[in-house]
Order: structure tokens, then sequence, then C-alpha cells
């Protein structure tokens, strides 16, 4: 390299690229509408659902309960043990293809009214317009130096978020531990370690992803906006604008024919920008980080309004009805599809063959466990026992007599017992006998059942089988 080019080089050093976007700060200006009042609505629904659920009582119990400690889930008059595992694999089934439906249907609609870092992100952004003032005011209140006021003003937001944060952290460990204990334990100072570690984890993450992530969530940790593409279709319904109406942007005064001076309708006041949570521009077509609250479409048409425009510039549309200018009616006949009559007829079936295993369920569960200590041995009359462990779990919340029965070879019987008092929600585990004469079977194993019926109800019964060795 010669001299010249060192020289100038060292005079014109290279740009420095960063693979990093840095950050900026985004001030969403509220807006009211049609869509914002759906969202209002379903923060409200959701949060009073969780917030209130705990302190609902069932029986003399909390109706909602995931009892860690005891192993059993109570939900309201239903009582779910470990076993029953199964009954979570569908419910996560069908929440899955729940959202694959939604989703294939009209895109993100979960994602802008119900989903927590929303919701979370919406209580936290009203508390903070409440403290702060409008958008404008909070930008002027970043901007000035400290003082005073700002650090009452910014203290007071992070109080009211911290309470929040904790109360939520609070409400979710009441779905693991009584509400009644877990309050008693706060009034007394004896939270144990997970409780304490629960409420401060979850409350701060809380805080830490409703009040300063935000939209980085969704634009970088959530993954649902990464394969969200492969949901989506032409006919899905997503946020759109209509470019051919919009084009070419730009204000205009009144009076003006804007055909005339070949301007759109789009009158570029960017307040669909400005509403955004995430901060993209609605105009700049589909985008991962939307997720489809319609606060640009809320914006919009008032604006639409304001300028004697017709609305609809920013609406939920179909890429397929922008481009084919496809009616309401039209879209709506596209919506059902093959996908969607696939998605709905396996979310039907998992959803009606789980309810009808609840309606069916047996509320008696058996294991028997055949005591492996003493294989077999001669009593005193000289027939042959077999000592077998018998755990019957009474699944109701009421309490129950259980007559025990066998059967499989000549002549058995149980030595002993045949009747057995369970109490309600219970697993009661007990020895018994089962005799036979030595030529009663084969040698070696031998295949018996134990019938376990209810005394007070024919329909409550479970068949076990199980093994009895001869020498």
């Amino acid at each position: 390299m010669s001299q010249p080019e060192i020289s100038q080089q060292q005079q014109n050093p290279p740009e420095k690229v960063s693979f990093y976007e840095k950050r900026k700060n985004i001030y969403a200006k509220g807006v009211r509408g049609i869509f914002d009042n759906w969202r209002i609505a379903l923060v409200v629904f959701t949060q009073l659902l969780f917030y209130v659920t705990p302190w609902l009582q069932w029986n003399d119990r909390q109706a909602f309960l995931l009892h860690l400690v005891e192993r059993k889930f109570y939900i309201f008059g239903l009582v779910f043990w470990p076993q029953d595992v199964i009954y979570l694999a569908a419910l996560l089934i069908v929440s899955a293809y729940g959202l694959f439906l939604v989703t294939a249907i009209a895109g993100r609609l979960f994602c802008g009214y119900a989903c927590p870092q929303t919701v979370y992100t919406q209580m936290f952004m009203w508390i903070e317009n409440w403290v702060e003032g409008s958008r404008n005011d909070r930008i002027k209140l970043d901007k000035a130096p400290l003082n005073a006021r700002k650090i009452r003003i910014k203290g007071t937001k992070h109080l009211l978020w911290g309470l929040l944060s904790l109360w939520t952290g609070f409400t979710l460990v009441c779905y693991f531990t009584p509400v009644t204990e877990l309050m008693e334990s706060v009034r007394t100072n004896n939270l144990s370690g997970w409780e304490t570690f629960w409420i401060f984890f979850y409350g701060g993450f809380t805080y830490l992803m409703a009040g300063f992530m935000r939209e980085q969530v969704c634009k970088h940790m959530c993954p649902y906006a990464r394969f969200q593409s492969v949901m989506f279709d032409p006919d899905t319904l997503i946020i759109t604008y209509d470019p051919e109406r919009g084009e070419t942007r730009g204000a205009r005064k009144k009076g003006i024919d804007a055909k005339a001076a070949g301007l759109g309708d789009c009158v570029d006041c960017d307040l669909c920008v400005q509403v955004c949570p995430t901060g993209i521009d609605i105009r700049n077509g589909l985008q991962y980080e939307c997720i489809g609250c319609a606060a640009c479409i809320d914006v919009c048409d008032q604006v639409m309004d304001k300028v004697g425009l017709p609305r609809g510039l920013v609406r939920y549309s179909t890429e397929a009805a922008v481009a084919k200018h496809l009616t309401r009616k039209e879209i709506l006949a596209h919506v059902v599809r093959p996908r969607i009559l696939l998605y709905t007829a396996i979310l039907i079936l998992i959803s009606f063959i789980t309810a009808w295993s609840l309606v069916h369920r047996i509320p008696l569960k058996v294991d028997i466990i055949r005591d492996r200590s003493t294989l077999a041995r001669e009593a005193d009359d000289g027939r042959i026992e077999n000592v077998y462990m018998l755990q019957i779990m009474n699944t109701e919340e009421r309490a129950r007599r259980y007559k025990v029965t066998v059967d499989g070879l000549p002549d058995v019987e149980i030595d002993g017992a045949t009747e057995v008092d369970v109490p309600a929600a219970t697993l009661q585990s007990f020895n018994t006998v089962v005799r036979v004469q030595p030529d009663a079977g084969k040698k070696g194993a031998n295949q018996i059942h134990f019938g376990i019926v209810a005394m007070d109800n024919d329909d409550i019964k479970v068949r076990e089988k199980a093994s009895f060795l001869l020498p």
C-alpha cells in the first residue's frame, strides 16, 4: 500500500457497523376506539379471573388449587391426582390447537388482546399515563434534568409498579398454597423458602418485562413471533394498510382536490406509528413485530373521520383481499378453508374425548402390589397364601366404604376383612391375604383379579389383575 493510500485511510477511517440495533424508547400514544375497548375488556376479564379465582370457595376449600404438598389439584368439583396427568396433556394439546386455529383465522389476535405480556404491559402503561401524563408529557419528563419533581413522579410510578408486581407474584403462589395459609404466613412472617422465591421471582419478572422490556419481549424473546408466518396464508386476517388507496402520502389543506394533486388518502400524520406499542409503521406491510392490537386502526379511522374520508385505510383484512379487492362477504367465505376445517375438527375431537372421559371418569383408583418378601407360604390349614398391599384412592370429596373381592382360581378367598373405609380424597393402603388350595392352579404364577366396588354405588368399581404364586 502506497503512502498516499495510507494517509487517505487514516483521514477517512472505515465506518463501524453494529450488528445490534440500539433500542429507542417507545412512547405509545393513547387512543380510544372499538378495538381499544375490546382490549380493555379483555384485560379486565383476564385479570379479574386471575386475581379473584384463588379467593373462591368450594366445599369448604379453595375452589381452584394446585396443591403441590398434597399432590392434588382441586378444580371446583373435580379432584385430580398425579395419575391424571393425561388430562394435563389433553389441556396442552387443546390449547395448542386452539392457538393454531385462532392464528390461522385472525393472525396474532391472542398477542394483541390476551397475551400476559401484552396485558401487563397495558396495565403498567395505564399507571404510567396516570402518573406521568400524556405522550408529550412523558417525553418532556424524560428529557428534563433530574430534580425533586422528576424523582417524585418517577418514584410514584415505580412504587405502584412494584406493588402491582408483588401482588401478582403473591396471587400466583395462591394457586399452589391455600390463600388463607399464605396470608397467615405473610402476617406472621413465616413464608417458606419456595413461596418467598416465587413471589419475588414472578413479581420481579412482571416488573422487568412489563415495565422496562415491553416490546423487546415480543420482538426478541417470544418464539411465537418467529414461527407465526408458518401458520399464516393469504387468507389469514391481519392488520393491513391499503397502499392503492393511501399512496402517495402527504398532508393536504382543506378544499384541495387530493387526487388532482396526486395524493392518496394517507395524510402522513404518523399517528399510526405513535400509537403502536412496538413502534412499527404498519404502512410498510406485515412485520413480525406487529402484535395485532389494532391501535393503528382506531387512530387511523379517527383521522379519516376528521378529514372526511371513508374509514378502512388501515383495517383487518387479508393479503388476498387487498390484492383482489374482495368484499367483506368474500373475505368471510375464504375463512372456511381446508386447514381451518382440519384444525377445528381436531380441536373438537380432542375436546369431546376429554370431556367424555371426565364425565365418565370413575372416582376410584386402585394399585395392587404383591409382597415380594414372602412370595408364597403355607398356612396352618395347608392352603397356600400370598400377601398383597392394596392402595385404594378415593378421588371424590366424600367418604366411601368399598368391598374387596377376588376371583380367578377355584375356591380363592380373602382371609380377613373384605370391607374398607376410605375418607374423602384420600389414598388408603392396607395389606390383605389371599388363600387357595395347593392344587388350585399350576406351579408358578397364576392370574387372579381383585374387584373393588363402592357399597353404596355399584357403578363405582374397578377390576385389577394380579399374580398368585404357587410353589
